[in-house]
């Protein structure tokens, strides 16, 4: 027997056939197609309720399969009444809200083939520890509890190991379990911030976190960040300014420029923070993605006894995308209040997909794909560093990371953003702008360069080629 032909493939067969049978008629038995197709019953049974979901065909127990009655047609939608029902903002908002997923959705939709991505933010699938993850999952689906409802805030043991990996004194009661990264900064945003309020926010900084705070009706307030991290006397500055009550910040690898923050701005940060009753969001994306030879320091909840700190944590990124799990670090009363709002959201992150996460960072298989990770990204970075130096020498200087999978390079002054993120493009190179990632205005055009994506120093080589053949091409 063939079995060559997959589920997929027989189902597109069959819904391309699907017009030869009447509404109601009875297709071909599971037999005949079995035989048609030298394939196997599972195969024709998994093809058929890929139809079935869609509503194409009808499964009767007993009696077989049919094509789906052909649904009525109901008078064109108008849908116009929403442009005003989604924009009318009572009149006592400050800051009316803005939801804009426009940035995030570009590093989520996948370049057409042949191109090169340097515009996503996940690992490729050669990176990626997926037979780690399958053998995680399987071993949590055979847990006798597996698909029981999970505790609101996360399995205990989970939230032991995330309280374990902040290096401090926090503890598990300290620990709520997000699904995954964003979640977390929106359950942060939302419980530390009321609509209209300021929020200081690196600049540049992470767009996925600007669209998080003018989703929420927040006002982002830009402190700049140099080779540094976030500069402490701007700071100081934009707390007085503002009366701002939450600072967002990432000090380990920051989302695009690649800087850590310093030792002394730390404490510097911490203190300011404390001065003001604010709170600071610590945004640690990127903490299991170092490459470096230089160790990398705690996070910033390790050194914050007082619940200053509210400290976010995820695996998806040195992992997979599709395994959502993160946690918020928190102390005092404000973990009732993130508890509260998550449970109002979604409850709690699915119990299988957390035995998952814990099954994987408990196994022999992580610290080693954490090293071939950390391997990964640095010949990654060493490629791609060395072949722009060599193929645009005249490109302003940048910042050479130590973690994380992005490079911050500033443009000539008069370069337009747009104009080359669309030249690239035509050369088959996927870019981000550096715009998006200003909450205000830009002090100059960049690029923001993503290496995760890549198959490796080969693609990132290339790439640098193309980017200069992009740069020559601009009008």
């Amino acid at each position: 027997m063939n079995n060559g032909i997959s589920s997929a493939l027989l189902a597109d067969t069959l819904r391309a056939e699907l017009n030869r049978f009447a509404p109601g008629e009875r297709l071909p038995s599971t037999r005949a197609l079995v035989q048609r197709f030298a394939t196997s019953p599972v195969t024709v049974s998994r093809a058929l309720a890929a139809l079935t979901a869609e509503g194409l065909v009808v499964t009767r127990p007993g009696s077989g399969t049919y094509r789906a009655p052909t649904p009525p047609r109901d008078r064109p939608a108008d849908t116009s009444w929403q442009q005003l029902a989604l924009s009318a903002e009572e009149s006592g908002d400050a800051t009316p809200r803005s939801v804009d997923a426009t940035g995030v959705l570009a590093t989520l939709t996948a370049p057409p083939p042949g191109v090169i991505p340097l515009n996503e933010g996940y690992l490729h699938a050669s990176l990626r520890p997926d037979q780690a993850l399958g053998a995680a999952l399987a071993r949590a689906a055979r847990r006798p509890d597996a698909w029981d409802r999970p505790p609101v805030a996360g399995l205990s043991a989970l939230r032991t190991w995330f309280a374990r990996e902040t290096h401090g004194s926090v503890t598990a009661e300290d620990v709520l379990i997000t699904a995954g990264g964003q979640s977390a900064l929106t359950t942060a945003l939302r419980a530390l911030a009321t609509p209209g309020a300021p929020l200081l926010v690196e600049s540049p900084t992470y767009y996925g976190a600007l669209a998080v705070a003018r989703a929420a009706g927040l006002r982002p307030v830009p402190v700049p960040v140099d080779a540094e991290g976030i500069r402490p006397d701007l700071l100081a500055e934009a707390f007085t300014a503002t009366g701002a009550r939450v600072l967002l910040c990432q000090p380990l690898f920051q989302n695009p420029t690649s800087a850590v923050l310093s030792t002394e701005r730390r404490r510097a940060v911490l203190e300011l923070a404390r001065a003001a009753g604010a709170f600071v969001i610590e945004d640690d994306y990127a903490r299991r993605l170092a490459h470096g030879s230089s160790p990398v320091p705690p996070p910033l909840v390790s050194d914050d006894p007082d619940g200053t700190v509210v400290h976010i944590a995820s695996l998806t990124k040195p992992t997979s995308p599709s395994l959502r799990v993160g946690a918020i670090v928190a102390r005092g009363p404000v973990v009732q209040r993130l508890r509260a709002i998550q449970v109002v959201d979604s409850f709690f992150v699915p119990r299988p997909l957390q035995e998952a996460a814990l099954e994987l960072v408990g196994s022999p298989a992580w610290p080693r794909h954490l090293r071939t990770v950390g391997a990964g990204l640095r010949d990654r970075a060493a490629a791609f560093a060395a072949a722009v130096h060599g193929q645009l020498p005249d490109l302003p200087e940048f910042h050479h990371p130590s973690g994380g999978y992005q490079f911050w390079l500033p443009l000539p002054p008069a370069t337009d953003e747009t104009a080359l993120t669309s030249t690239a493009l035509r050369h088959g190179l996927a870019l981000t702008p550096g715009r998006p990632y200003f909450p205000a205005e830009s002090p100059g055009p960049h690029l923001r360069i993503s290496i995760a994506a890549t198959s490796g120093p080969d693609e990132l080589t290339e790439a640098a080629r193309r980017l200069a053949q992009a740069m020559t091409d601009l009008p």
